[in-house]
C-alpha cells in the first residue's frame, strides 16, 4: 500500500491488485511482466526477505531465465511527478545476486516530450543483499 510518501510503495497489498494500489501499470509493448511475490515463491533464484522492516514480505520481481537477450519487462507509473530540484527523489532498493543470466536494471524519467532519459543502470548487485 501507499505510505505518507507520495508514489511510494511497500507491496503489501492483499486483495487488491497491486499496481492499481502502487500507481504503476505494466508496459503493453513490452516482452514479459513484473509479478509481485515473497521469498516462499521465488524459492532459490530471490532473495531470502524483502527490504521492508517489520512484517514485511512482498517485493515486485521478474524471473529473467526464461528471456531472450534484449527481452525487456518495464512498469511505469501511473501519475506524473513534476521536475524539480532537490525536491523530487527516486528511491528504491533491488536484489540481483546469483543469476546465471544477469539483464540489466534501468530506471528512466520522462521528459515533457515523452522521451525517456535514462537515470540510473547497474547490471548485477555484487552482494546477497538490498
Amino acid at each position: 500500500y501507499y505510505t505518507s510518501i507520495p508514489g511510494s510503495c511497500d507491496f503489501e497489498t492483499q486483495d487488491q491488485e497491486w499496481t492499481a494500489v502502487c500507481g504503476l501499470i505494466q508496459d503493453s509493448s513490452d516482452d514479459f511482466d513484473w509479478n509481485i511475490s515473497n521469498s516462499a515463491v521465488t524459492g532459490e533464484i530471490g532473495p531470502d526477505t524483502d527490504h521492508t522492516p517489520g512484517k514485511g514480505q512482498r517485493f515486485l520481481y521478474v524471473n529473467s531465465s526464461a528471456q531472450k537477450e534484449g527481452n525487456r519487462a518495464r512498469i511505469i507509473t501511473t501519475k506524473l511527478f513534476p521536475a524539480s530540484l532537490g525536491v523530487c527523489r527516486v528511491r528504491f532498493w533491488f536484489w540481483m545476486f546469483a543469476s546465471r543470466q544477469p539483464g540489466v536494471f534501468k530506471v528512466y524519467t520522462a521528459e515533457e516530450h515523452g522521451m525517456d532519459i535514462l537515470m540510473w543502470s547497474s547490471s548485477r548487485n555484487e552482494e546477497n543483499k538490498w
